[in-house]
């Protein structure tokens, strides 16, 4: 079965507007447990991931545009409803205060990466498309290290 350019194209766009609206969910996540946590050094990291993260929802979408697509405008439903959870399940964790911000969001990462590895590792997913990911990989990676080593160190002091 042969794929034609159009076909191409349109998987690539559905693809980078599916992790556009995964990464702008973990975005919004971010910028809302900036205002929650209590840390002025977290805050800081917070605001800065979030920022970080709209700009990899900006080059993704630059990239669909470049497709002829339209980029996708919201988060997902799934991620607001995942966000409203992990927010209310992080102010329910007051005992642990500002760590639980971290570890829920140190979760999403995770979810995050793998939503980029599981369509790099697709046999059927088009090369053109696990190129576009792999160029946005590093980015991924580098946010998800972050909060992994906060939630260690985190970790290593309770």
């Amino acid at each position: 079965m042969t794929t034609n350019n159009a076909e191409l194209r349109q998987e690539k766009v559905e693809t980078l507007n599916e992790l556009i609206q995964a990464t702008r969910d973990s975005a919004e996540f971010y910028a809302d447990a900036a205002k929650a946590v209590k840390n002025p050094q977290l805050r800081s990291l917070f605001d800065d991931m979030a920022e970080s993260k709209q700009g990899l929802v900006g080059s993704m979408a630059r990239e669909v545009r470049a497709e002829a697509g339209e980029p996708a405008t919201d988060g997902s439903l799934r991620g607001s409803l995942h966000q409203f959870y992990s927010t209310l399940r992080a102010e329910m964790a007051k005992d642990h205060g500002d760590y639980a911000y971290v570890k829920e969001l140190e979760k999403s990462e995770d979810r995050l990466m793998a939503a980029f590895h599981d369509v790099i590792k697709r046999d059927d997913a088009p090369k053109a498309v696990k190129e576009s990911l792999l160029s946005y990989l590093p980015k991924v990676q580098q946010h998800h290290d972050t909060m992994r080593e906060r939630k260690w160190a985190m970790e290593a002091r309770h």
